[in-house]
């Protein structure tokens, strides 16, 4: 990994070089949360764009694939070489497929994205406030709050980043939201008190990012409000962990159940079909989701959406 900087308002580079294939837009791919995420961008000319909070400071990350296992991040903002010591990690290098082998309906799948790695921010409320947004609502209302709320609250990325883009909100910041504010993005107030509740104790849960992967995970569902579903979220991409299953989301199962077994299934059955390939159960879930028509076909009328902004 070579650095180098010019002047102060250049930006910080890191070149990032693999043994193994890399693919930088599958392996961040899912960190976004949504297609008009302010802290995740990507332009028209494949350049990925993000934001961070870390502990020095606000990032901006201009991250272009360099090579088939290459990349070139550039960083601007007070947090630019703390970020700089965890390229490697986002990137996925920390991240070890060894003994994972692919079920047999996944082969293409697995050939496509065999420079897909599972990312490592470290950055555990950037993950757990939109996952929590994201519990038991149609991911269009989630990410559509999360939007509203950055614009409102994040601070202006550093650097040159497309316009619109924002920094998240510092912890104090998230814990100083008004109830009016949770109620204008449409966050119900469940689920309002408990991303205040995880703000409050943000120092305790980004410790989390330094443990095991069940005691961190446990940290996480000490927090009333978070369950196995939001800890799984942030796992997989907060600390990297590529057997993390988000049990209890409303489509995995029937996903997971069509492509690996040609039927429909619960949680259970999921579970069941996953055994066989841990600790890499999330892997599988992501060549699942990569796939793109992974979906069971539809017998029943779609959810209703729900404003909570109505009531």
């Amino acid at each position: 990994m070579q650095r180098t900087a010019g002047r102060f308002d250049a930006p910080l580079t890191v070149r990032h070089e693999s043994a193994r294939p890399l693919d930088v837009a599958l392996t961040l791919g899912q960190l976004g949360h949504g297609p008009f995420d302010p802290a995740v961008r990507r332009t028209p000319d494949g350049v990925l764009w993000r934001t961070s909070l870390l502990a020095t400071g606000p990032v901006t990350q201009r991250i272009v694939q360099a090579g088939p296992r290459s990349a070139v991040v550039d960083l601007w903002g007070e947090g630019a070489r703390e970020a700089a010591d965890g390229v490697a990690a986002l990137l996925g290098e920390d991240d070890d497929a060894a003994g994972f082998t692919y079920p047999a309906v996944l082969r293409d799948a697995a050939l496509r994205a065999a420079g897909m790695r599972m990312p490592r921010t470290g950055r555990v409320l950037e993950s757990l406030v939109p996952a929590i947004f994201e519990q038991r609502v149609q991911s269009v209302t989630a990410h559509r709050a999360w939007r509203w709320l950055l614009t409102r609250y994040g601070s202006p990325a550093p650097g040159p980043a497309p316009d619109g883009m924002r920094v998240v909100p510092t912890p104090q910041q998230w814990a100083a939201i008004p109830s009016w504010d949770w109620h204008r993005a449409g966050i119900d107030a469940g689920r309002a008190r408990t991303a205040v509740a995880c703000a409050r104790l943000a120092g305790r849960l980004e410790e989390a990012a330094l443990l095991a992967g069940p005691a961190a995970r446990a940290r996480l569902e000490a927090v009333r409000g978070v369950g196995v579903w939001t800890s799984a979220e942030v796992a997989q991409r907060a600390f990297g962990d590529a057997d993390a299953v988000s049990v209890g989301d409303f489509n995995l199962p029937g996903a997971v159940g069509w492509t690996l077994a040609g039927e429909r299934t619960d949680d259970a059955g999921m579970l069941a079909l996953l055994a066989p390939y841990a600790p890499h159960r999330h892997r599988v879930v992501r060549l699942i989701t990569t796939r793109g028509h992974a979906s069971a076909p539809r017998r029943g009328p779609r959810t209703r959406l729900v404003d909570h902004r109505r009531y």
